[in-house]
């Protein structure tokens, strides 16, 4: 497995790494847990040194997941977790929550369920509004004084809000949705990750499953599955996008890959310091991801990509309302 780094924190990491949200949260029912602890050690054997769960993932019982299943390769691993959602007695997310005392006890919780002494990377899974970025970047610079942190990341923040808290506490990584079919980033987020030297972290680079192809408008999702509340996924709008899966389809056949590979080549080839974190749950989905890093595009198979993305325009929202008001601008 290639190996890629993060920021100027020069935090060292596998060049795909594994998004586990999806085993315990998200997707619909949560899988086995043996059988995820089983496929987290699988994936550590293949090369993947990057795990990324988050508070809220359950909530909690993700973080737990993946503190069993890393414990005996703890050394040999970075761990991402994430803070702000507030998440009431009853296990429900109630909003955003990022002050100081709120993260400073969420981050004795993670670093208990994780078991271990310090998170890796902790991202602010959302900006919260009513806090300011400063103020969340000086906790976090005091918890990585104290030994509880070692690198500072954001999630879906705006180029402005990352400048500010990057002034603070220098941050390491951004995590945000980027694929062929959510290209918002490259305007104003990739050119200011360049310049202030931050990893970029995309996370559903195979735009949650539908560039693998095995998605169509007949597709049925559980009630438990959010994709079922997404616009984007609504069977029209499936109907619609269907061009881009077609796109990397074509370009698979012709590399004798799969279009997931494809997906997630075209990512690595954007940055050198870009690190998708697919997610699954099942060993040979994992296998295949993985084989993305050994996939070259030639500059004219990137450029046949972009010619025919360009054509494309993908329709609906990729978020509910509700989600798209937590997104910072």
């Amino acid at each position: 497995m290639q190996k890629r780094t993060l920021g100027s924190g020069k935090l060292e990491v596998s060049a795909i790494g594994l998004g586990c949200m999806g085993m315990s949260f998200g997707y619909g029912p949560a899988a086995d847990r043996n059988e995820m602890i089983a496929l987290i050690r699988s994936a550590f054997e293949r090369g993947v040194t990057f795990f990324d769960t988050a508070q809220v993932y359950g909530p909690f019982t993700n973080e737990e997941l993946l503190g069993e299943a890393l414990a005996p390769i703890r050394d040999q691993v970075v761990i991402a977790t994430k803070f702000g959602f507030e998440i009431g007695i009853d296990g429900k997310q109630t909003g955003l929550n990022s002050h100081p005392d709120y993260i400073r006890q969420r981050t004795e919780g993670s670093l208990k369920r994780l078991g271990v002494e310090t998170i890796d990377l902790y991202y602010q899974h959302r900006v919260d509004p009513n806090v300011p970025i400063e103020d969340v970047a000086g906790t976090v610079k005091d918890l990585i004084r104290e030994g509880k942190v070692k690198h500072f990341g954001l999630s879906e923040a705006g180029a402005r809000t990352i400048r500010r808290a990057h002034a603070v506490q220098p941050v390491t990584a951004l995590q945000s949705e980027y694929s062929l079919w959510w290209r918002e980033p490259e305007a104003e987020i990739l050119p200011t990750l360049q310049e202030l030297g931050i990893g970029f972290v995309p996370f559903s680079p195979l735009g949650r499953g539908f560039l693998t192809g095995k998605i169509d408008e007949t597709t049925t999702f559980d009630s438990t599955d959010f994709r079922s509340t997404v616009p984007r996924f609504s069977p029209e709008n499936r109907k619609a996008n269907q061009a881009l899966v077609d796109l990397v389809t074509r370009i698979a056949a012709k590399k004798r890959a799969t279009p997931a590979q494809v997906a997630l080549a075209w990512l690595l080839a954007q940055k050198p310091w870009i690190v998708p974190i697919p997610g699954t749950t099942k060993l040979h989905r994992l296998e295949e991801n993985l084989g993305g890093t050994a996939l070259e595009l030639a500059l004219d198979d990137l450029r046949e990509i972009e010619t025919a993305a360009e054509a494309i325009t993908v329709q609906g929202a990729r978020y509910s309302e509700t989600s798209q008001k937590m997104i910072d601008r």
